[in-house]
């Protein structure tokens, strides 16, 4: 977790930008992507070779990066990117974890045993 005291970051180790919502924090957090043969895709082990950008496992912001078109910027590469996978893959975990990083009722919602 980042801590801000004033106007100084304070935090345990590095840091770095979901490109979604452009909110800094540990990349423990995040979800790093490369670019394949064209494709976004998720990098979970964090070891594929290339250019990665990180991003909140949160539709929203993968909807709000695709919105400001900060893919291909990121990526530093001219059109657009295939980011189906990303979504996929999200779906995927979205279907294990209930809420959102994002979401400050998380905590708070249950889930119905029935």
């Amino acid at each position: 977790m980042v801590r801000r005291r004033g106007s100084v970051f304070t935090h345990n180790g590095p840091v770095r930008t979901c490109i979604g919502c452009r909110t800094r924090t540990l990349p423990s957090e995040l979800l790093r992507v490369v670019v394949v043969d064209g494709a976004v895709v998720p990098d979970t082990r964090r070891r594929l070779p290339g250019r990665g950008a990180w991003l909140h496992p949160d539709e929203g912001c993968l909807r709000d990066a695709e919105k400001r078109r900060a893919f291909p910027r990121a990526f530093r590469v001219q059109g657009a990117l295939d980011v189906d996978s990303v979504r996929e893959h999200l779906g995927r975990q979205g279907e294990q974890v209930v809420g959102s990083p994002h979401d400050p009722h998380a905590a708070r919602k249950q889930v119905d045993p029935s």
